[in-house]
């Protein structure tokens, strides 16, 4: 592919060569560009935080998270892999919203992300508030049909309505299975906890199919044990949500709706790389607000969990070339990686 785009976009600067809090923010310090030639997965923004119900915030969360990973290398040594070496990768900026209008939003954020899956790019999104993967769901659905879905969250997200409407973050999981976006008998939400408004609300998510693992079955069973639950139960495409309120607010205090008694970052980490042989079509995170967050925990938390997704991405090509030919061609990497 010798002499196309991507031939002409810089490498990712070395950190032993250009200091870490210079030049422009991206993700980590990947090459900006919205041409997606050439190009295996694109990191880009939807700040939207028009669904939330408590503290607001969200829609700063693409900018924080790519301060926050700056400091991000090239080597994932727990998986002994090289996304950036691997993968053509790219930050490719916000797509565009409507602050104040959530169908509008909706609309306009699943025709821009349908690009992604139209040309073969594996789509990593940074939220926002978590109703901003509905539309990010429908978009998956126009060419992969229902999936399995993995939500790592601290809420079902599974109710009919918030104030009366239909739509938020805190619906999205019951719009997406109505809507036949998700095959929720082989989905799973895992680390989910919190006082609850109704007493049947685990019990109604899962008479919707989705099996739940909450935090108290996660630390009483261990990572692997869960994992492992995970993966056998899974369809051959697997749409992954991270909800940053699945770790403990001591951890990832910048959110918006933060709920004590959660997982470490430590033990989060553990779990993306148990499921490194996750099937992926697209993966987010959201529901990182700066304005909570202390020091940037929360943002660097959010970079390298994503750093993690790739990672789990470029493993499962690796480990089966084949891949390779049937989701997401494998393309020339974007510049070179860097450190």
């Amino acid at each position: 592919m010798s002499g196309n785009h991507m031939d002409q976009l810089p490498s990712r600067p070395h950190g032993h060569a250009v200091p870490r809090f210079a030049g422009i923010s991206t993700f980590a310090r990947l090459p900006h560009t919205q041409s997606l030639d050439g190009v295996d997965a694109a990191i880009f923004g939807v700040p939207f935080d028009g669904g939330t119900s408590f503290r607001p915030g969200a829609r700063f969360g693409p900018q924080g998270i790519r301060q926050g990973s700056r400091l991000l290398r090239s080597y994932n040594y727990a998986l002994d892999v090289e996304p950036f070496e691997e993968l053509s990768v790219i930050d490719y900026g916000d797509l565009a919203v409507v602050p104040s209008d959530i169908a509008d939003t909706y609309s306009m954020v699943e025709d821009q992300a349908a690009v992604f899956f139209d040309n073969g790019v594996f789509p990593v999104a940074m939220g926002g508030d978590h109703s901003i993967t509905l539309p990010l769901l429908r978009a998956c659905a126009r060419k992969h049909g229902p999936v399995s879905l993995v939500q790592v969250d601290s809420h079902p997200d599974t109710w009919d309505k918030l104030f009366g409407k239909e739509y938020g973050h805190a619906t999205v999981f019951k719009r997406a299975i109505e809507e036949g976006l998700i095959d929720p008998h082989t989905s799973f939400q895992v680390g989910l906890r919190s006082s609850l408004p109704y007493r049947d609300d685990f019990e109604r998510t899962r008479g919707y199919g989705i099996t739940i693992v909450t935090v108290e079955d996660l630390f009483r069973r261990g990572i692997p044990d869960v994992a492992r639950q995970v993966l056998k139960g899974i369809g051959p495409k697997v749409y992954f949500t991270f909800d940053i309120d699945f770790i403990d607010p001591a951890y990832a205090p910048g959110t918006g709706t933060p709920e004590v008694g959660g997982p470490t970052s430590r033990q989060a980490l553990d779990l993306l790389r148990e499921l490194k042989a996750l099937p992926l079509v697209g993966f987010d995170l959201v529901e990182v607000s700066p304005p909570y967050d202390s020091s940037e925990i929360t943002a660097m938390l959010a970079a390298n969990a994503i750093f993690e997704a790739l990672s789990m991405v470029a493993w499962r090509r690796l480990q089966q070339p084949e891949q390779k030919l049937v989701e997401y061609p494998a393309k020339r990497r974007a510049g070179g990686s860097g450190g």
